[in-house]
């Protein structure tokens, strides 16, 4: 009986019993000459930098830290900015639930609120992260660029005067003048971001690429979405 389901089982495996065997002795052979290695060694495994193209791979000591990649003023700029940017877009957007009951308003208000909330914090980190300043404002010197020269709003911006009427609409007015305004905003984004990569040298980093990426196709979606709430409108 017990042949039969041995027979059974190595036929099912297509191994005999003899090869298992082998295997399984050079399977722990091998391990123990890699634990024999390292204990000889008395080192902990090199850290591998891959070469370029044609080139060959560096060991590197053990304790080797990555740093971040080098960044243009572009990048920096481009973030900076891209704070003031969302910023208003999440002021514009406080204004609905006092200012319309627009189920769909206030739905596309929200996401962009959570969503450029996020990004906001995202972006601050990044600069952050190397010592850049989270704002381009100088103290005392409000919307002031980092030469200290006035500076105008970024792309798509809306005016203290659209924002004023902003404000003070309600109801059906409100929602014209937040769709209309907040298209005219997702528009100067997408400005910034052309720009961005038109710049030489800007735009390398992977976090900031990404970033950036997404919000050239986010709010290319949310630019038709709000044509078309806009268009039901009239």
């Amino acid at each position: 009986m017990k042949q039969t389901v041995w027979r059974s089982f190595r036929g099912t495996m297509g191994i005999s019993a003899a090869r298992l065997g082998m295997l399984l002795g050079l399977f722990a052979g091998s391990n123990a000459l890699v634990s024999d290695v390292v204990a000889q060694s008395g080192r902990e495994p090199a850290v591998v930098q891959p070469g370029a193209p044609g080139q060959p791979t560096k060991d590197l000591p053990a304790g080797t830290h990555a740093t971040l990649p080098p960044i243009s003023r572009a990048d920096v700029e481009f973030m900076q900015g891209m704070i003031m940017h969302h910023s208003q877009a999440v002021e514009m957007t406080a204004l609905i639930p006092t200012h319309t009951e627009n189920k769909d308003v206030r739905a596309i208000g929200a996401k962009i609120s959570s969503s450029q909330a996020d990004e906001i914090r995202m972006m601050q980190r990044w600069l952050a992260a190397r010592g850049q300043a989270t704002s381009m404002e100088m103290p005392g010197m409000p919307r002031m660029d980092m030469s200290g020269n006035a500076m105008a709003l970024m792309p798509g911006m809306l005016t203290p005067e659209q924002m004023d009427a902003l404000r003070k609409a309600r109801g059906e007015e409100f929602d014209r003048l937040f769709l209309s305004g907040m298209i005219q905003h997702h528009g100067g984004a997408l400005v910034m971001v052309k720009d961005l990569f038109d710049s030489p040298g800007a735009g390398q980093d992977a976090e900031i690429f990404d970033f950036a990426t997404d919000v050239d196709n986010g709010q290319r979606a949310e630019i038709r979405i709000m044509q078309k709430m806009l268009e039901e409108l009239h």
